[in-house]
């Protein structure tokens, strides 16, 4: 029996071979993570899903036919239970918001891949969410203006600013560090808000802060 049963298992999605074997090679490095299937467009991923059922996909945006927000969108649809990564070159805040709106969990520039894959995987596997450090100055800036208090609102101003360090992909320990708070204080306020909007992880919590745009500059 092979020591990779229990691994945990991802599909690879990119229409570019070289790049493919780059991004296993990296996985296969881990003995706990394993590659169990490569495909080049997004039609292939979808047809080989239902047999592989992966705990993740690494997903480039462009590819052949379908575009990974569309794909992102049928595999969450779909598969609610598999993760899904974006892997790409593209830096734009459209992008970004597109893919995380249509359910990834996770944002990775190519050129952060060899040096954050294996965080990036490690932070989605434990239920959070994962975007490049390039890519929070794109978020702040696209929503930084609607950071305000409207009638109506359920959060306090506090529960404002740590919602708003976590979807500008800040960690608990980093957003403790930022507002002068201990770790405890900041888990403290993520459970209330997440009691306060009825929402159940981190990942569920910064779609919900991108929708209404609680993005602050840091």
């Amino acid at each position: 029996m092979s020591s990779k049963t229990h691994s945990y298992q991802i599909i690879i999605a990119d229409d570019h071979p070289l790049f493919r074997e780059g991004v296993k090679r990296i996985i296969d490095d881990v003995p706990s993570l394993q590659v169990v299937g490569e495909v080049g467009d997004g039609m292939e991923l979808l047809a080989i899903l239902p047999e592989s059922l992966p705990d993740m996909v690494i997903l480039d945006l462009t590819m052949p036919g379908l575009h990974g927000t569309d794909i992102t969108k049928e595999v969450k649809k779909l598969y609610p239970q598999v993760k899904v990564l974006i892997l790409t070159m593209h830096k734009s805040k459209e992008h970004l918001s597109r893919v995380i709106m249509a359910g990834a969990d996770g944002y990775l520039l190519k050129e952060n891949a060899f040096g954050d894959l294996i965080s990036a995987i490690d932070t989605i596997r434990q239920g959070g969410s994962y975007i490049s450090n390039l890519m929070s100055n794109q978020m702040i800036d696209f929503f930084r203006q609607k950071f305000r208090s409207e009638p109506g609102d359920v959060l306090s101003y506090r529960e404002k600013e740590v919602l708003s360090l976590l979807v500008a992909g800040k960690s608990s320990k980093e957003i403790a560090g930022h507002l002068s708070l201990s770790a405890a204080t900041v888990h403290a306020h993520l459970g209330k808000i997440k009691r306060k909007l009825d929402i159940k992880n981190n990942a569920e919590l910064i779609r919900y802060g991108l929708q209404k745009g609680y993005v602050k500059e840091v």
